[in-house]
Parts: structure tokens; C-alpha cells; sequence
């Protein structure tokens, strides 16, 4: 099992889209992450996510993880709303990774004036939920029946953090 005691969270670029791109297909294919069947292009993904607020988990020069903000609304009074995106490399999970990216996700979003986090989870990503618990997020609700993947309804459990600053 390799440590992540030299894990390094740093700023994402467009460099990055590479690996970040793979590391979501990654989670795309397990079927609990995303309500997505594939990965956009760079440009219509940067267009999506705020630019202040994306970060990359990199282990020896590798990226293994990222984290990103979309805003909630283009209305002026959601400025500072926003959904969390997490997605870690297949080979990295169950190491506290996204719990890391997450907390400085949020120190970040806090930095660029942002109030509230939330988060879309499906219940069958226990791990995705307890690393957004530890975080500071908690559990809003069950939206039943969001969407249908593969012909099957799924649920997603709603989860916000309240900034404790601004």
C-alpha cells in the first residue's frame, strides 16, 4: 500500500485535464459517482467549474485525485453556492485522499468568498459520504428518484456545509 504522507495539493491547470479526465472516467464506470455515462472535453469542462476553486492531489509528480466547484445558479444572489465535484484515482481510495482535497476544497471555497458547499451523493458511496461528514457537511435530505441510470431510479442524498466564517 503506498503512503500519501508526500501527497501535494495544488492549484489544477489545463495540463491537468489529462489525468483528471481519466480519473473521472474511473469514477463514471463504477456507477455510484456520477449520473454521467462520459467525460466532456476541457473546454466545456472549464467553462462548468469556477477557476478559482479546482485543486489536484498529486503523489510523485502523478495526479491521483481532484476536486472542483460548479456554482449552483448564474443568479447573482447564489454567488456564493456551490456543488462539489471529488473524484480519486481507482488505486488511491480508501486512503483519506478525498477527505484531504475535500477540507482544502472547502478552506478554498471559503478564501473566495463562497458560503455554501453542497453535494450530490448517491447512498451507495458510504465513503464518499463520511469524508464529506468529516468535512463539516451534513446530510439535507434523500431527493428520491433523481434519475434513471441503466433503466434503474436512482436516489441521491443531498449534503451542504455552511461556511463557519463568512
Amino acid at each position: 500500500m503506498e503512503e500519501t504522507e508526500n501527497l501535494s495539493l495544488e492549484l489544477m491547470t489545463a495540463d491537468d485535464w489529462p489525468a483528471v479526465r481519466t480519473i473521472y472516467i474511473e469514477g463514471i464506470v463504477t456507477g455510484d459517482a456520477t449520473f454521467e455515462t462520459s467525460a466532456s472535453g476541457w473546454e466545456a469542462w472549464d467553462a462548468a467549474h469556477l477557476c478559482t476553486c479546482r485543486l489536484v492531489a498529486r503523489l510523485c509528480d502523478e495526479t491521483i485525485g481532484w476536486a472542483a466547484l460548479t456554482p449552483v445558479s448564474g443568479r447573482c444572489v447564489y454567488a456564493g453556492v456551490a456543488e462539489v465535484s471529488i473524484y480519486i484515482a481507482k488505486r488511491m481510495r480508501g486512503r483519506k485522499v478525498g477527505q484531504r482535497l475535500l477540507a482544502a476544497l472547502v478552506e478554498k471555497s471559503e478564501e473566495q468568498g463562497i458560503w455554501t458547499l453542497q453535494a450530490g451523493i448517491f447512498p451507495e458511496n458510504i465513503a464518499s459520504i463520511e469524508a464529506h461528514k468529516r468535512c463539516g457537511f451534513r446530510v439535507v435530505g434523500v431527493r428520491e428518484k433523481m434519475g434513471k441510470m441503466n433503466g434503474v431510479w436512482r436516489d441521491v442524498v443531498l449534503m451542504e456545509r455552511r461556511s463557519r466564517i463568512l
